[in-house]
Order: C-alpha cells, then structure tokens, then sequence
C-alpha cells in the first residue's frame, strides 16, 4: 500500500460553511481530505436546537463541545454534556440530541465520513457564518437525502 501525504491545516475561520438544519456547519475534514476514513465538522446550533431522532446505518457519531450545555440521547440513554465533554454514540443505535437554551458549539466527528456527504447535499452553502434563520425544514426531502446516505430519520426530536 503506497502512502499519499494528504496532510492539511486549517484556521479557525477556514471550511466550507453550510446551513444545513438550521445549524452553521463548517467542514474540517471531509471525505475528499481524509480518503473516507473520517468527517470533522465545527457545528454552531442555536439555544434548545435539535434534529430528528435517526440512525447512521454505517458511521459511528462523536461529538467533543467547545461551549454550551447539549443532552443527547441514545437508544434508551440519556447523556448531559457541557464544555469539554466527549460523547461518543455508535452507528445502528437510534439517537439525538438538544442543545441548551444558550446554544452550542460542537466538532462532530463521523467515522468513515458519509455524514458529511449527507451535510453538503441537504444544506446549502452559507452566505455567512452565522446560524442561519431558523425555518422549518423540508422533512420529505430531508429524509429522502437522509436515505440516499444510509441515515434513517425515525421521528420528531425530544420535546
């Protein structure tokens, strides 16, 4: 097997920037970058932000915080982190998440990295990088993205 020096940096303020479900999501590392081993994105949710309850059929989900108070929930478990914490939430298990009322800042990691494939097809480019108005999403064809890319999207997010 012949290495390839795919090797990168980016700053702060570097990625691609999408709206995708409300969030701003800026993309570290995507498929493309990392040979599909791995996706890194650096996702900005408004306060009480949630998404779907879903399932990854082939990526396993992790998330480090850099701010904010968010709950998760996985299968039947219910996870409170705050600044710092690690939660890692494996593929096949149906889960979610919320954010607190000040909102979140989180660097989602997807291994391989078919989320982020899912992100730039269903979100569209930010004109900004702020959290974008929140509207309702088009749920059909959210799910039908979501399909495409192994996701199964189950029902409304926690109240």
């Amino acid at each position: 097997m012949q290495t390839v020096d795919r090797s990168f940096v980016l700053a702060d303020d570097e990625g691609d920037a999408f709206w995708f479900a409300n969030a701003l999501v800026v993309i570290k590392a995507d498929t493309e970058m990392t040979d599909g081993r791995f996706a890194l994105l650096d996702q900005f949710v408004p306060g009480g932000y949630s998404v779907p309850r879903h399932i990854h059929h082939t990526d396993d989900e992790a998330w480090y915080l850099l701010e904010g108070d968010v709950t998760f929930y996985c299968g039947e478990k219910t996870f409170s982190a705050g600044k710092g914490a690690w939660v890692f939430l494996p593929m096949g298990v149906p889960h979610t998440f919320k954010a607190g009322p000040d909102g979140a800042r989180l660097l989602t990691l997807s291994a391989p990295s078919g989320f982020v494939d899912f992100v730039k097809e269903c979100g569209e480019p930010a004109t900004a990088r702020v959290i974008p108005p929140q509207t309702p999403p088009d749920m059909d064809r959210m799910a039908r993205l979501a399909a495409k890319h192994q996701i199964e999207l189950l029902g409304p997010p926690p109240a």
